[in-house]
């Protein structure tokens, strides 16, 4: 029995099996610790230069145009307009997404279709450059811009100037004179638009700088032109892959135009920062929702706002270079010979981030000198939400504007948001937001991740 009952005792482990399995303790002991510090050197602002500060060859550690003084020189842009309208050179001490020298785009790319995208902006660095960049991903290869106020500024000029495939034009006397000798500035239908401040003039501007930038595109060997504020980003879905030049790509031959309808930003709290990074909630055009589900949900979508959309809702589109091509509007494009052969895509949208910022409201209101009257606004702006605005933020308190941003823009109402979320009112859109935090890490982590761009890849 003795013997039984020591055959069935087991055996001490080997020596080999022991040291393996100090050894596997010992790993899983000083992997979790090696990588807390791999994360914390990262993060380290100690006395190496992080590539997230650096924004030049001139190995200046300070972001052009975001210092915290003012400049010491002013340089005048043109003459002063006929209207009331005010320039506003604000400035942000703390830059939401630096310019990076290691932007490593291929901009001599045979790849097709070439695309360009002129815009009219009075923005600084920390809204044009991470716009930029958002499209760049996309496979767009030139910008023109026409700048103005804080983008016309020797600061923030000199940065966009040194970066490939953008123009930069400036409004001066000279160019306001050519572009009062154009064919549209002539034409019937732009000139009741004329003479009038704010929100006409920058119509008109922009329709102006449209016509000019066609003949740019088309000396550029540009295949398609798209007009963006600086506060919208295009969204390709329906693409095989998320890339713009993929879309146009698969545009039949014979059609003219492309039109994104856009999606409105519905912000969730009142103290957004950066808007591209912290706004994942849209509101859906109407030309991508079931009818029934509109008007259905119409009341509910709307809030008590004048209409569906707080601003415009007619989308943006994409023009194939061609002879005779001309703007219709700053959301259009025509042909002087044809009426153009239109598709609207129904997947692809614009985004359009409209008051995502509480500062938006006094932003407008130092932009135009008129009375905050019903009458007086109707001289400076064309939407009724925007008359609005402007009268809450000429004539409230600090206070009663939160109130009034908070009931009329902000999306509180969890149920509600969850509500229109199942109905597809209100749609989650990831893409920019991954696009910008992935290039923050790309940068971060060291110039070879941030070699690789379109859809995801630098070309």
């Amino acid at each position: 029995m003795a013997n039984l009952h020591n055959s069935l005792r087991p055996s001490p482990p080997s020596s080999h099996s022991a040291n393996f399995t100090s050894k596997l303790l010992l790993l899983l002991t000083l992997l979790p610790l090696t990588l807390a510090t791999f994360a914390f050197l990262l993060q380290w602002r100690g006395g190496v230069t992080d590539p997230v500060t650096r924004w030049s060859p001139d190995s200046h550690n300070q972001f052009p145009g975001m210092d915290s003084s003012p400049p010491t020189t002013t340089t005048t842009v043109g003459h002063s307009s006929s209207s009331d309208c005010v320039v506003v050179l604000g400035r942000s001490s703390s830059p939401s997404f630096p310019y990076y020298r290691d932007w490593k785009f291929d901009f001599n790319s045979d790849l097709k279709p070439k695309i360009c995208i002129t815009t009219s902006t009075s923005a600084g660095l920390e809204q044009i450059l991470p716009w930029m960049f958002y499209h760049k991903v996309l496979g767009v290869s030139t910008f023109f811009l026409f700048v103005e106020g804080k983008a016309a500024s020797p600061n923030v000029s000199k940065v966009l100037e040194s970066i490939p495939g953008v123009k930069v034009i400036y409004r001066t006397r000279e160019l306001e004179e050519k572009q009062a000798k154009s064919r549209i500035w002539n034409e019937t239908w732009l000139s009741s638009f004329f003479y009038k401040p704010c929100n006409y003039e920058l119509f008109v501007k922009q329709s102006l700088n449209m016509e000019m930038a066609i003949v740019m595109a088309r000396d550029s060997s540009m295949d398609w032109i798209i007009h963006l504020d600086t506060d919208e980003l295009l969204h390709p879905a329906g693409a095989r892959e998320y890339s713009l030049r993929q879309l146009l790509l698969d545009v039949p031959g014979n059609v003219d135009m492309v039109v994104f309808p856009n999606y409105e930003s519905s912000v969730e709290r009142d103290d957004i920062k950066e808007p591209f990074s912290e706004v994942s909630m849209f509101k859906k055009n109407y030309d991508h929702l079931p009818k029934d589900t509109y008007f259905g949900m119409y009341k509910e979508s709307t809030r008590g706002n004048p209409n569906y959309f707080l601003t415009y809702g007619n989308g943006k589109s994409a023009a194939r270079i061609q002879d005779h091509l001309r703007p219709n509007g700053a959301h259009r494009w025509h042909n002087y010979m044809k009426a153009p052969n239109e598709i609207k895509l129904e997947e692809a949208a614009v985004l359009h981030y409209t008051y995502t910022k509480f500062s938006d409201l006094t932003s407008r209101r130092d932009r135009c000198g008129c009375k905050p009257t019903k009458e007086d606004v109707k001289r400076c702006f064309m939407l009724d939400f925007d008359r609005a605005a402007f009268i809450i933020a000429s004539t409230a308190t600090e206070e009663e504007m939160l109130n009034w941003y908070r009931e009329h823009i902000v999306w509180t109402d969890k149920a509600l948001n969850i509500k229109l979320l199942r109905k597809g009112i209100l749609t989650r859109i990831y893409a920019p937001m991954v696009s910008m935090i992935t290039n923050l890490f790309s940068q971060k982590l060291g110039p070879k991740m941030g070699d690789r761009a379109e859809g995801g890849h630098f070309n």
